[in-house]
């Protein structure tokens, strides 16, 4: 009975998900096609599903989504290893911390993708360059997160480590990283939204590679389905990066 219940607490929200998923395109579609939405605005969803097999074919869309996922993989394990750190180090050391958690919070809304002419001067017109912006962007929530894990660990748990005798490196490796872990996937997740808008975005401002550059190519020709197609193709993108980030934390985290 007890894992029927669970088989069944899995299957509905997706099941919800995707239905409510056909019935808001299916809405689109008879209000397009009522007039009330304009065609010239938003095209028919059938014509958008239509145009994935053009845009694939003749517009080399994988080869623009593998770029796009590269980049953006790229600039996630970037900020893994360095916002992590960071965060690590602010959290360790209390009087750098106070002196920078605010500056690292109000970078958060700073439009750093306004900044792509600097980095295109420092990296030139390259891969790098997109990268670097997304890394940058996707760095405040990665910081701020992973301080705010470690700082959430329950006294007890690390009370009951020094009643072990755990050195400090003990404490922070075996309580303190693990109970901070969801937090920092939380910042985890919050900073690839971040980096995979900026990845985008600039690869659409200074056109060069991935799907960025498709859509903006797409929308100069005023090919309406196709660039809600490749739009597709950038949601797709973060799916797949989520999932990800979703299996690596369960890895991680077996107990939660």
């Amino acid at each position: 009975m007890k894992a029927d219940a669970m088989a069944r607490s899995r299957v509905i929200p997706p099941l919800i998900g995707f239905g409510s998923l056909a019935l808001s395109v299916l809405a689109f579609e008879v209000l397009i096609r009522l007039n009330v939405i304009s065609k010239f605005i938003v095209p028919p969803p059938s014509e958008i599903a239509m145009s994935f097999e053009r845009i694939i074919v003749e517009e080399h869309v994988l080869q623009r989504f593998v770029a796009t996922g590269s980049e953006v993989l790229t600039a996630a394990a970037m900020l893994t290893v360095v916002g992590v750190s960071i965060g690590v180090l602010l959290f360790q050391v209390d009087i750098l911390r106070r002196a920078t958690e605010t500056w690292v919070a109000a970078m958060a809304a700073a439009p750093i993708v306004l900044m792509y002419p600097l980095f295109l001067v420092i990296f030139g017109r390259s891969p790098w360059t997109i990268i670097m912006i997304g890394f940058v962007a996707a760095l405040p929530p990665v910081i701020l997160k992973t301080i705010e894990g470690l700082a959430g660990t329950r006294r007890v748990l690390i009370n009951v480590g020094r009643s072990f005798s755990m050195s400090e490196s003990q404490l922070f490796w075996k309580i303190m990283l693990p109970s901070a872990l969801p937090t920092i996937f939380v910042g985890l997740r919050l900073g690839l939204i971040f980096a995979l808008i900026n990845i985008v975005g600039v690869e659409f401002l200074i056109n060069f590679g991935g799907l960025g550059q498709l859509i903006n190519e797409l929308a100069e020709r005023y090919d309406l389905a196709g660039t809600y197609a490749a739009i597709c193709f950038v949601i797709l993108v973060s799916i797949i990066v989520f999932a990800l980030t979703e299996r690596i934390e369960r890895w991680l985290t077996p107990a939660n």
